[in-house]
């Protein structure tokens, strides 16, 4: 099988997409790269698909490693036969092919070891022959200095017969088949935990049975978790008559000496070796696909949250909010840079209300500004009250903004390189503002397990996770593009073709030469060469430069195309941009170019009607009940406002306004069944919702969206 078939088996589009994109990739261009300029060639495929296709070649490459290792430790020791070889040459099922391996895989010694050592192999033999009465008879012939009497010979016998039955791929496949068709998961508590403080979360799982197929991935990691911090013990298992019955069916064809004794070898090899081997696959199959789960959700959660509507370049000043330690304010410039900071002490204990209403309405005076953001954690409502109450000399906007993360970037090397002479608190508010004016471009900063946007992402395959969390980032920054005069190294890093180290070198450049006035004075930064710039060029933007196209998605490869369709309507490039009228005159067959189709010069059209558009929405003010100030003053039956702050397999989190957000069950999400929460909500979508219950002791609330 070809790496070819192989992804064909899953991915459906015709084989010549795959072809070209296989290509594409074995040239070092990126995905997002591909996506976007390469449509012509790989038939549109979008980049889901393409990643699909990247990671499908990847797992074909690991599998033929994976049996040129087995072929060549067989080979080893001698016991590789043309039958062999050629099952595992043909086939692509690693699971079936690491059966075909366990006999020779190299391994601990067992007791069927011993017992050939022991010259017992023999005996063995003719018991699974099953055409012997006299067995007992038979045994005492294989009575030596190591084997004492028959019944030791008969369980040495029984010992290989054991590892025979464990090693046959057919009874392997088959248990495995009922394993995930009929394995139940137990959990029991263990009972000198059961009363700990720790263990009461996990309380539901004290006495737990359901099938493993059928749990969801929230409630299987859930289990996991509790087991990992032992507080529950975990099995997974079907009915063991029904296994053994099964292997007899499959092992037993006669009736007589050696039966009792093939039972008892069945019996101790589904106990002692195939049991704890298929029900921990099955487990660890389990585990992979509540994994998958899980960082779909989270990665999904983190593309709504990167891309959140920005506010855009205003000048704002940011409120970390605090009561005992006071609010830190920062005002910073329309680039995000700092201007000023300061303390204010407006809430309990100082009571200082009237100073600090004074020193905020003469910052927003003196720095000019357009917007306030306040952090959404301790003191965030008592502090949104105390900013709406004061009267501006101006209209000013005011956002609540989640600071999720804000801390873990504070402390962080990137928040040193940028703040290095600043506290902890004066980078959290900085970072505060950043996020209510391009979200986009300050989270990335932050490593994404810490925005909180997830499900059990400390207990999922963490490198899974890692690689999935990076692609999302790669794909949301490239989707809105960046503006290289203004960007971040973090940033830049994430852009097609750039990289950390290349991310550095920009920034050096632009520190030493000022600001770039078109893309192709990027083929100067050091070390960037002509596939860095082929990959990267189109998802920069340069605001005011010398060519109008450079701050577009159409890549310089198709500028000369753009230039001649601006001639072919005797018009300039400039005059030609925005000019819906003059655009839609352009033939795009006249235009086809060995790179650029019919697909990709619809997009370049495209792009001329609205150069450079954020595919983001604007950012929108949000109203609180200002009745809702803590967890006491939420009642069931009231309708109240809020945000969703986290999507989960199970429903979503709504913050109403205060510390404790409120769960609404994907039961609740409206009056028909949901299969993906994300059908109904997004991140940070604006909703209503309605208290169903409140446990003010557990500071857990329940919501429904059904009004």
């Amino acid at each position: 099988m070809t790496n070819l078939e192989y992804i064909l088996k899953v991915v459906p589009t015709a084989p010549k997409n795959i072809e070209a994109t296989l290509q594409l990739l074995s040239e070092d261009c990126t995905i997002p790269f591909i996506a976007r300029y390469r449509k012509d060639k790989t038939g549109n495929l979008d980049e889901v698909v393409i990643e699909q296709i990247a990671k499908l070649n990847k797992q074909y490459d690991d599998i033929v490693k994976r049996k040129e290792s087995i072929l060549k430790s067989i080979e080893e020791q001698n016991a590789l036969t043309p039958e062999l070889k050629s099952k595992i040459e043909n086939s692509f099922d690693l699971q079936e092919i690491e059966d075909l391996y366990l006999p020779y895989k190299k391994k601990k010694k067992t007791k069927a070891d011993t017992a050939r050592e022991n010259g017992l192999e023999p005996l063995a033999k003719i018991i699974m022959s099953q055409r012997n009465d006299d067995i007992e008879f038979l045994a005492s012939k294989y009575i030596n200095a190591k084997v004492a009497n028959e019944d030791e010979a008969l369980q040495g016998a029984r010992d290989i017969i054991a590892e025979w039955i464990n090693e046959n791929i057919y009874i392997r496949k088959n248990l495995r088949r009922m394993f995930q068709r009929k394995a139940e998961i137990t959990t029991k508590v263990v009972k000198t935990k059961k009363e700990d403080e720790a263990a009461q979360k996990f309380s539901q799982y004290f006495d737990w049975a359901e099938p493993i197929s059928k749990a969801p991935s929230h409630r299987l990691l859930a289990m996991l978790r509790a087991e990992a911090e032992g507080f529950v013990k975990l099995n997974v298992e079907i009915e063991k008559e029904e296994a053994i019955a099964f292997i007899e069916d499959n092992i037993i064809k006669s009736n007589n000496d050696t039966t009792q004794h093939l039972e008892l070898a069945i019996k101790d090899s589904y106990k002692r070796l195939l049991e704890p081997a298929i029900s921990n696959e099955t487990l660890q199959e389990a585990k992979e696909k509540a994994d998958i789960k899980a960082i779909d959700v989270f990665a999904g959660n983190l593309s709504q949250l990167l891309l959140a509507p920005p506010l855009g370049e205003k000048r704002i000043l940011a409120i970390d909010p605090g009561f005992r330690t006071g609010c830190k304010v920062v005002c910073l410039d329309e680039k995000g840079d700092l201007l000023y900071n300061e303390t204010i002490f407006p809430h309990a204990p100082q009571n200082e209300t009237t100073m600090a209403m004074k020193k905020v309405k003469s910052m927003v005076n003196a720095y000019n500004i357009e917007a306030i953001s306040i952090g959404n954690g301790t003191a965030s409502r008592e502090t949104e009250f105390f900013i709406k109450k004061i009267a501006f000399d101006k209209p000013v906007q005011v956002f609540v903004v989640s600071e999720a993360g804000a801390s873990v970037y504070s402390a962080s090397k990137i928040a040193r390189e940028e703040f290095g002479s600043y506290d902890v608190t004066v980078r959290g508010a900085v970072s505060i503002g950043r996020r209510l004016s391009d979200p986009l471009a300050e989270l990335v900063k932050i490593d994404p397990k810490s925005i909180g946007v997830g499900q059990y992402q400390h207990d999922v395959d963490q490198t899974k996770l890692k690689e999935e969390l990076d692609t999302t980032v790669v794909r949301c920054v490239n989707s809105v593009g960046i503006n290289i005069n203004t960007a971040s190294k973090s940033l830049l890093s994430y852009v097609s073709g750039i990289g950390e180290k290349m991310a550095e070198n920009i920034v050096a450049y632009r520190s030493e030469n000022g600001a770039f006035e078109d893309r192709s004075q990027l083929k100067k930064v050091p070390r960037l060469g002509e596939k860095a710039f082929q990959q990267a060029a189109a998802f920069i933007r340069i605001k005011d430069g010398k060519n109008p196209l450079d701050n577009s998605a159409v890549h310089p490869e198709s500028y000369k195309m753009v230039e001649k369709m601006a001639k072919d309507l005797g018009v300039k490039v400039n005059e030609l941009i925005g000019n819906k009228e003059k655009i839609s005159q352009i033939k795009p067959e006249n235009y086809i170019t060995e790179n650029v189709g019919i697909l990709g010069i619809k997009d370049i059209l495209k792009e001329l009607e609205k150069p450079g558009l954020d595919p983001r929405k604007a950012a929108k003010i949000f109203e609180f009940d200002p009745n809702v100030k803590t967890i006491a003053d939420v009642r069931s039956g009231m309708i109240v406002p809020g945000i969703v702050n986290n999507i989960t397999a199970f429903g979503c989190f709504v913050d109403i306004g205060i510390k404790e957000s409120g769960l609404v069950h994907v039961s609740q999400l409206k009056d028909s069944y949901v299969s993906d929460v994300n059908e109904v909500v997004k991140l940070h979508q604006h909703v209503q919702v309605k208290v169903v219950e409140v446990d003010e002791s557990r500071k857990r609330i329940q919501l429904t969206m059904i009004l």
